[in-house]
C-alpha cells in the first residue's frame, strides 16, 4: 500500500517518544524526501490531534504514526514495589523525593489514541511490542493508511506478516529506544540490523524496513543491498534543528561520544539502548517494577533532571553508532544522506 521506492530517500525517521518528535521534524523529513515519525506512546488523544494537524498544516508529505503496544500488567507484592522505589531512593537525588507508586490505569487506550489517528489519516501507522487489537489494521486499510510493525526476530516478522501487516520494521540490537521484542519471556535473539534484514527478507513477502545503527548513507546502501526497501533512523535526527531534544541530552550526544550505550531495564522496566550514565550504572542490577509502571514511577525523576540540565539521570536514548551524529538542519542532513546514498551506489 505505501511505495518506499517512491520516496526521495528511501527513509523513514525513527517515531521518538517523549516530545523528541516535534511537528517541525516530522514535516522537515517529509518534506525532504523521507517519511516523518511522531512517537505516540504515551500521548493523550488531545495531543495526538494537534500534533497531526500541525505537522499536516506543513507538509504534504507521507506522516507516520508510531503507538507502543502494551501488555496488560499489574502491581507486583508490596515487598518488590518498596525496593524498587527504596532502590530509586539510594541514587540520593532531589528528584526522588516526588516518586510514589503508580496507580491503574497503568497505561493509555490504544483504541482511544487511535481515534485522532482515523480522522486525519496520516500515510502510515506502525506499532511497537506486538500487534494491535483485532479489526485495526482492517481500519487502517479501509482508510488508506498502510500499518507497520516492529520485529526483533523471524517468528515476530512472520506473525506481523500473517496479521497483514504492509512492511516490517527489522529492528536491529543496535538501536537506540526500546528493543521491539514481543514476548519478553522469550530469549532475545539480538541479531544485528544486517543480519536480521537479510533473515527476514529471505523467508517474507512484505517490505522489509532496516532499523538500528544506521547513521549514513554508505549504510543506507548497505541495508538495502542486504534486502531492505528503506531504512529506518532515529539516533541520526536527534541533534536536528528542529527536534525536541532537551540541551543537556544533546551535549552528551555531542561531547560525550567516549561513552557506551547499554540496554537498561531501570528507567521504564523494559530494555531499552541509551548512553550510559549514572543512573544506569547505579541501577544495573536494582529491582524494577514490570514495564510501564517503572516507566511512571521514574518519570519524576527524569523531568526534574531535564530542569535541572543533568544528563546523569535522564534516559539519553541513542543506538551504538551515536558518535557518529551530526548537528544540522534536518533540511541539511537529509540532503547529506541523499548525496551519500548516490556517492555509495556509484562505488558499488
Amino acid at each position: 500500500m505505501f511505495n518506499f521506492t517512491q520516496l526521495g530517500l528511501p527513509l523513514i525517521q525513527a517515531p521518538m517518544a517523549g516530545g523528541i518528535t516535534t511537528p517541525q521534524l516530522v514535516a522537515a523529513v517529509a518534506n525532504h524526501g523521507g517519511v516523518g515519525s511522531f512517537g505516540f506512546a504515551y500521548s493523550t488523544p488531545e495531543k495526538i490531534h494537534a500534533d497531526l494537524v500541525a505537522a499536516q498544516s506543513m507538509t504534504g508529505g507521507p506522516i507516520n504514526a508510531n503507538f507502543f503496544v502494551f501488555s496488560p500488567v499489574c502491581l507486583p507484592d508490596d515487598r518488590t514495589q518498596a525496593n524498587a522505589v527504596q532502590a530509586l531512593g539510594s541514587l540520593g537525588v532531589y528528584g526522588v523525593q516526588a516518586l510514589s507508586i503508580p496507580a491503574e490505569p497503568f497505561y493509555p487506550n490504544l483504541m482511544e489514541q487511535l481515534e485522532p489517528v482515523w480522522k486525519a489519516r496520516p500515510a502510515i501507522l506502525s506499532f511497537h511490542f506486538g500487534l494491535p487489537p483485532d479489526g485495526v489494521v482492517a481500519k487502517a486499510h479501509a482508510l488508506g493508511i498502510a500499518v507497520g510493525i516492529s520485529a526483533t526476530s523471524l517468528a515476530e516478522a512472520l506473525a506481523i506478516e500473517s496479521a497483514h501487516a504492509d512492511f516490517i520494521v527489522a529492528q536491529g540490537i543496535e538501536a537506540g529506544g526500546h528493543r521491539g521484542q514481543f514476548d519478553l519471556r522469550a530469549k532475545d535473539e539480538a541479531l544485528s540490523t544486517l543480519e536480521l534484514t537479510t533473515q527476514l527478507a529471505k523467508h517474507c513477502r512484505i517490505p522489509i524496513i532496516a532499523a538500528g545503527g544506521i547513521m549514513n548513507g554508505a549504510q543506507i546502501q548497505a541495508a538495502i543491498a542486504s534486502g531492505a526497501q528503506a531504512v529506518q533512523m532515529g539516533t541520526a535526527f536527534l541533534c536536528c534543528n528542529e527536534s525536541g531534544t532537551p540541551p543537556s541530552y544533546r551535549h552528551y550526544l555531542l561531547n560525550k561520544q567516549d561513552r557506551s550505550t547499554t540496554l537498561t531495564k531501570a528507567f521504564s522496566g523494559r530494555y531499552a539502548r541509551g548512553i550510559e550514565n549514572t543512573f544506569t550504572r547505579t541501577m544495573q542490577d536494582q529491582v524494577t517494577l514490570p514495564f510501564p509502571i517503572q516507566n511512571t514511577l521514574t518519570g519524576p525523576l527524569r523531568q526534574w533532571a531535564v530542569a535541572q540540565n543533568d544528563a546523569e539521570y535522564q534516559s539519553l536514548w541513542a543506538g551504538t553508532a551515536y558518535a557518529q551524529l551530526r548537528s544540522m538542519s534536518t533540511k541539511d542532513l537529509m540532503q547529506q544522506l541523499r548525496d551519500e546514498v548516490n556517492q555509495a551506489s556509484l562505488a558499488q
